[in-house]
């Protein structure tokens, strides 16, 4: 498998390594200026955190997350060829097995049978490819337990793409947008 252009790790204890990243223009890695905004929200968040890089593609979200702190990170798509290269950038930077899961299904999927084993994440990021549609999968995470009760969603989405403020007993808490990408991050409604 060719593969173009590298990412890199921007912190942690696995900073400045270079990931392999997909050769194909149809699975967008985040870029590095994009995830470094998104964990300089996340520091305070992220330390022994159990995060669900959902749609993981090459995987960097996650392992940046590792990089900085995260406990566990759980890395999943639907793509095997994605998968396969999660795994060897887990390897590149020999990030401990006990510290991972990689499982190739799809979101929706992999959701449903998460919330019948009452798994439950303190971060979720979500990227899926911009043309989806992100409804069924703010749905499933919005009306189950997936989400801890102080967790963070956090949703990848082209900046004109505007998510709906309120999802089940999710609401949106803020969006920063940035270049053509925007990340909307949602919490718990607050119970009266």
């Amino acid at each position: 498998m060719l593969l173009a252009d590298t990412v890199r790790i921007i912190a942690g204890k696995y900073r400045g390594r270079r990931l392999k990243s997909p050769p194909s223009l149809s699975t967008r890695p985040t870029s590095d200026r994009l995830r470094e905004t998104l964990f300089n929200i996340l520091a305070p968040r992220i330390e022994g955190a159990r995060f669900l890089d959902l749609c993981a593609g090459s995987g960097a979200v996650g392992i940046e997350a590792l990089s900085r702190g995260a406990a566990h990170v759980t890395f999943v798509d639907r793509s095997r060829n994605m998968c396969k290269l999660v795994e060897a950038n887990l390897e590149l930077c020999r990030i401990p097995e006990a510290e991972t899961s990689v499982v190739t299904a799809d979101g929706g999927d992999f959701l449903r049978e998460s919330s019948l084993k009452k798994h439950s994440w303190d971060l979720i990021f979500f990227d899926p490819p911009y043309a989806n549609n992100y409804t069924g999968v703010l749905s499933s995470i919005s009306n189950g337990a997936l989400l801890a009760k102080d967790g963070w969603l956090i949703v990848e989405h082209l900046r004109k793409n505007e998510l709906p403020e309120e999802t089940g007993a999710l609401r949106r808490r803020r969006t920063l947008k940035q270049g053509d990408s925007a990340l909307s991050f949602y919490e718990h409604k607050e119970e009266s």
